[in-house]
């Protein structure tokens, strides 16, 4: 019998999904994310897991792994999963978010950028006016595309619009079977578009308007509690540790951590945040 003051486990998702990141900036992905799942689903006689979403996106194989490991559990444990959209649930943060049996969002948040985009910088000129001379021998003349301290070729970007066609078809075909007959006819929806989400509303892109606390309570009752999941214990030492570190390994890892964080000030850039 279920009480009638139920508990519903809240995880929060925020930030650019990326594998790995680094121990001083970790980002999403299934290997920082799964034991949060995993505690949330573990709640025996919630209704319903809670997930709170604010991404601009990111790499589309965490992405996808995120999603699958809340599908799969949802369905082992027979729990309805209700997503809450903030600021942004973008490109691989929408991927994810189409994991709930139900999104939710504010007016104002940014949803959909349903398309595949890669970018890059190119150096040949750079290292031309300093007086570096690139060296670069392969095996498998393959090997060496898109190398950003040379020319790109025409050859090597068909290739890549290739892998991001792919990439787009199988992220088209997960909206379209989770969101189904939701959606609206229109053209634009797959061209990598985004809207807020009164729009996005409109085009089946989520389900309804409002915030995680009144939309819970009006559902399941006004005694209803949300227990925010953390990360299981020993996992914050793991991932974000420094004790023990040599020199040159902080030094490593402070560089990666400003690449990252470039990385991921460009992703929010996209959606003006």
């Amino acid at each position: 019998m279920r009480s009638s003051a139920p508990t519903i486990p809240v995880i929060r998702l925020q930030g650019a999904i990326m594998a790995g990141g680094s121990q001083f900036r970790p980002s999403l992905s299934l290997a920082t994310t799964a034991g949060l799942i995993e505690k949330a689903f573990a709640f025996k006689d919630a209704p319903a897991v809670a997930i709170s979403i604010n991404s601009p996106g990111g790499s589309p194989v965490q992405s996808r792994l995120i999603f699958k490991r809340i599908r799969d559990l949802a369905e082992e444990k027979n729990k309805r999963v209700i997503v809450f959209v903030e600021d942004v649930a973008a490109s691989g943060g929408y991927m994810i978010a189409i994991a709930g049996d139900e999104i939710i969002a504010d007016p104002s948040s940014i949803v959909g950028s349903i398309g595949v985009v890669s970018a890059s910088f190119g150096f040949q000129e750079m290292i031309k006016k300093i007086g570096v001379e690139r060296r670069v021998h392969t095996a498998g003349q393959n090997k060496s595309i898109l190398d950003p301290f040379r020319p790109e070729k025409p050859e090597d970007i068909e290739r890549l619009k290739a892998l991001q066609l792919d990439i787009h078809e199988t992220f088209i075909d997960m909206v379209k079977e989770r969101r189904g007959s939701k959606l609206a006819d229109d053209p634009d929806l797959f061209t990598g578009m985004f809207w807020t989400a009164r729009k996005g509303q409109a085009l089946g892109l989520i389900d309804g308007i409002g915030d995680m606390r009144s939309f819970l309570r009006a559902r399941y009752g006004e005694k209803t509690r949300l227990q925010l999941v953390s990360q299981p214990r020993g996992l914050f030492g793991r991932r974000l540790g420094i004790f023990g570190s040599s020199a040159p390994e902080i030094a490593s890892a402070t560089v990666d951590g400003i690449v990252d964080a470039a990385s991921e000030r460009a992703l929010w850039s996209r959606y003006g945040l």
